[in-house]
């Protein structure tokens, strides 16, 4: 084992060092070719003097090709404006056809044919798509203004515009780049302009993303309530771009100097697609988030919405791998065909589970919010109880997610062509060794399911069971969690409970017990606690709880000169203590007012013994 271990630190040593010295070699070799860039411009004005042009004839036609496509463009953007997102995307679509079909009749007249007329139909094209992409870019970062992001829509404005700035520098560039290698340019001058043209470019974006990170992360953010995650990712994402921007800049050097270079739009396509992939998931996911809380948009609709955000994630990785892992899996010998079959089937699978997982996302939340009415504004009932439904709700919830979450893994190791028989065997069997094993988890399980079915206790209730008493506040598959008045919160198991009494179902007789003189007029009391009653029962706050009125028992007993004397109402249950809270009051101050003694209950000593 040492041997093995050792002959494989050496080989990775090894590895390195030729690494290492593939690096400097390159790097030497790269510098001494910049001597021939004199030699390259040379060959570059005689290959275009031999097609019947200039550099500078041309340069000129680049310029003006350039400028009339994009004032077509700008024109037509203008003209046809609207507020709507659909119609500004056929704007520029339409915009984008046009100044084309301008720039090509242009390119046709000014050159008649050969490279000429080819470079200049590249810069129509490019010019088209840059603005196309500025125009997208901006669509998704200003999309924020519409939201809680309003305030900050100057900081938008300034994001959007040295982005921009960015974005077009990086377009010329690579646009440059191909329009050199369509002229047959050199070695050495293709190197010399794709260095020269990269520092300035990376070090642009690096600065645009380090002054505006603050609104970067806000867009990022998205609008609230935000997750714990999501947050802290919007305030590192500006920090985690600027790396990405670092070490795309190291890796397209170091591919150069290996002799392996980088497609300039690849790197461009992937630079564009990292950073707008947040702001797109944010601006989707507050698309979503409106479908869900509209009561007009059907459950399925904002399901769909839902897996929109799926659906761009799952583009994105397309379109990625199908850069950069295309070329390596054709480099390895790999079936492109297969690969690209099986992943369509996993991409079709987890569609449709994210699809279902979302119907069912969105179905809990409706019937959640329907539980819990507003009052009072955005507040809501926090503590009321909710009806059977919306307590068997987020068990069904789990459940359904749970499920969807299995069937899709087993789909995807079917599809991958993994045999899941022996899998699907071997939980069964695992499954029964805790059937057995675990009697006391089975009993939870199984009374909690029959506690459920006959609807002992629901979420919100205050319950007391033989171990423990509060407010209802979690139910698990195993277990129930109770929160004591004074704060404490008790998880009691199902197989623990025992009997249960459930103080918030229905209602509930409210039993008061008074101790006064014995020369007290009992019938003076009575109208007293009739009055009591009356003004309760018309009391607006209170009469909605009240199911009966507050009203006497008369005497119940004597104890040592003392007369016992009960009185009741009836109330919903829950709902009884503030009514409990006026009577108690309203008696002390009719018993003050009508000179009625309230006697203490004497005190009670055991002997010593």
């Amino acid at each position: 084992m040492d041997t093995t271990a050792e002959t494989d630190v050496t080989s990775l040593i090894s590895g390195f060092e030729q690494l290492v010295e593939r690096l400097v070699s390159g790097l030497f070799a790269r510098f001494a070719a910049l001597s021939h860039v004199p030699v390259d411009l040379e060959n570059l004005r005689a290959s275009l003097a031999a097609g019947g042009t200039s550099l500078l004839v041309l340069l000129s036609e680049i310029v003006l090709v350039v400028a009339l496509v994009a004032g077509v463009f700008i024109l037509l953007a203008r003209r046809f404006n609207t507020a709507s997102a659909t119609s500004s995307a056929w704007r520029g679509f339409f915009a984008g056809v046009v100044a084309l079909v301008v720039g090509f009749i242009a390119a046709r007249l000014l050159a008649g044919s050969g490279v000429p007329l080819q470079t200049l139909r590249l810069w129509t094209v490019a010019t088209v798509l840059g603005f196309l992409v500025l125009a997208t870019v901006r669509s998704v970062l200003m999309a924020s203004r519409r939201t809680e992001f309003a305030e900050h829509s100057a900081h938008l404005v300034a994001l959007v515009r040295d982005l921009s700035l960015a974005i077009g520098v990086a377009v010329i560039a690579v646009t440059l780049l191909a329009t050199l290698r369509l002229c047959r340019g050199g070695a050495a001058l293709d190197d010399l302009l794709r260095t020269g043209s990269a520092i300035p470019i990376y070090l642009l974006f690096a600065w645009t993303v380090w002054r505006h990170r603050r609104t970067m992360a806000a867009a990022v953010a998205g609008p609230r309530p935000r997750s714990r995650w999501r947050t802290r990712f919007a305030k590192t994402w500006p920090a985690i771009v600027i790396a990405f921007v670092i070490v795309t800049f190291l890796s397209t050097q170091a591919a150069l100097t290996l002799g392996a270079s980088l497609g300039g739009a690849a790197v461009l396509l992937t630079a564009l697609l990292f950073l707008a992939a947040p702001h797109v998931d944010a601006m989707i996911g507050n698309w979503a988030q409106r479908g869900l809380e509209s009561p007009d948009i059907s459950i399925l609709a904002a399901a769909g919405r839902q897996t929109a955000r799926f659906t761009v994630v799952a583009l994105i990785v397309a379109m990625l791998g199908t850069l950069w892992a295309t070329p390596l899996a054709a480099g390895f010998g790999i079936d492109l065909r297969e690969v690209a079959k099986g992943a369509f089937g996993v991409a079709l699978i987890m569609l449709v589970a994210s699809f279902l997982w979302n119907v069912v996302g969105a179905g809990t939340a409706r019937a959640l919010r329907a539980e819990l009415p507003a009052v009072g504004g955005d507040e809501e009932v926090q503590g009321a109880p909710r009806s059977r439904l919306g307590t068997l709700v987020p068990l069904l919830n789990a459940v359904a997610k749970s499920s969807i979450l299995a069937l899709a893994l087993l789909s995807i190791l079917v599809t991958i062509g993994i045999n899941v028989w022996p899998l699907i065997a071997g939980m069964s069997v695992f499954g029964l060794a805790i059937g057995f094993g675990s009697q006391t988890l089975v009993k939870d399980l199984v009374s909690g399911l029959f506690f459920l079915i006959d609807d002992a206790f629901r979420f919100g209730e205050y319950i007391e069971t033989s171990g423990a008493k509060g407010t209802v506040e979690k139910i698990s598959v195993r277990s129930v969690s109770l929160r004591h008045q004074r704060g404490a919160l008790a998880t009691v198991p199902y197989g623990s409970i025992g009997k249960i009494q459930n103080f918030s179902r229905d209602w509930m007789i409210e039993k008061l017990t008074f101790r006064v003189a014995f020369n007290t007029d009992v019938d003076k009391v009575r109208k007293i606690f009739k009055k009591i009653g009356q003004d309760i029962s018309a009391n607006q706050e209170l009469a909605g709880d009240l199911l009966e009125p507050f009203k006497s028992q008369g005497i119940a007993e004597v104890e040592d000169g003392t007369l016992v004397i009960r009185a009741k109402f009836k109330a919903k249950a829950g709902r009884n203590f503030m009514i409990r809270r006026a009577v108690l009051i309203a008696v002390q101050q009719a018993f003050q007012e009508n000179g009625i003694q309230a006697v203490p209950k004497p005190l009670t000593s055991n002997p010593a013994g």
